[in-house]
């Protein structure tokens, strides 16, 4: 069996999992996710922890218990905390502004870049070069990070550009004559 399937996910106070109709929904604080139960995986919930086991033997199940484990337990934890990523811009002239669920981006190009952020996800800029992405979903909090990061990736030579905050970037040596 999967060693993340066998740690059961343990459902904090204020936190609903139910199972019903094949599907597996996780309410609390943060909001209300959803996901397909899987055939391959039996899921129980009693006593405020959910566990996950193989419904057969095979390779499948063994590995879909602990995927499905891992889901789950990340949508608990968006629903009671949260997940967030933060970006920063590097760049002279490169800033950002949050206006309600909008983000204007100012990043070396000869017009403004603007992205409506989709629902369930909040964006917030403290400073001009700082962008911080929160949500529930941790899935769709890292793809609109990424979208965010697209539009003007680090470059190699000076490292301008739009990057994770913990990100390092190898920055590459100029031609020499």
């Amino acid at each position: 069996m999967s060693r993340v399937a066998k740690m059961p996910v343990v459902v904090p106070a204020g936190v609903d999992v139910s199972v019903k109709d094949g599907q597996i929904n996780v309410k609390g604080a943060g909001g209300a996710l959803a996901l397909a139960q899987n055939a391959l995986v039996n899921v129980v919930i009693e006593n405020g922890k959910v566990t996950f086991a193989p419904a057969n033997d095979s390779r499948e199940a063994d590995a879909m218990s602990g995927t499905l484990r891992q889901l789950v337990n990340n949508m608990v934890l968006g629903v009671s905390k949260g997940f967030e990523k933060k970006l920063s811009l590097v760049g002279v002239g490169y800033k950002a502004q949050a206006q309600g669920n909008k983000l204007n981006l100012s990043v070396g190009f000869s017009h403004p870049v603007d992205r409506v952020m989709p629902e369930g996800i909040t964006v917030a800029t403290p400073t001009p070069t700082e962008i911080i992405i929160k949500g529930a979903d941790r899935q769709r909090v890292g793809q609109v990070a990424a979208d965010i990061r697209s539009i003007r990736p680090p470059e190699p030579y000076k490292g301008k550009g739009i990057r994770y905050a913990d990100e390092k970037i190898v920055i590459k040596e100029t031609k020499k004559k």
